[in-house]
């Protein structure tokens, strides 16, 4: 995993999408406009936290290196560095895979 140059604010965690399936499981070819977002990915980076009514932070859930599964309209696309990364609220994201 390669490191960004991109630091995510309060409770934002930046997230390298997985690949789309190239083939279903029956062994069918899929072209790129059939394939579906993939809805899960590899954490990035990690903001510091939600800034909490009494001044401290919370910590968050997730961290670098963790695989998750987020909602298919959830947080925003960019591209850092040629790669494709979404940038999700914590909030956004529905599980961790263990």
């Amino acid at each position: 995993m390669a490191k960004i140059s991109l630091r995510p604010l309060d409770d934002r965690v930046v997230v390298q999408p997985q690949e789309a399936e190239e083939m279903t499981a029956g062994g069918i070819v899929l072209p790129d406009a059939a394939r579906e977002k993939p809805l899960r990915g590899t954490i990035v980076a990690v903001g510091p936290g939600k800034m909490l009514d009494s001044g401290n932070r919370g910590e968050l859930t997730v961290a670098v290196g963790d695989t998750v599964i987020y909602g298919r309209y959830g947080g925003s696309d960019i591209e850092v560095d040629g790669k494709e990364m979404k940038i999700l609220r914590e909030s956004d994201i529905l599980a961790k895979v263990l």
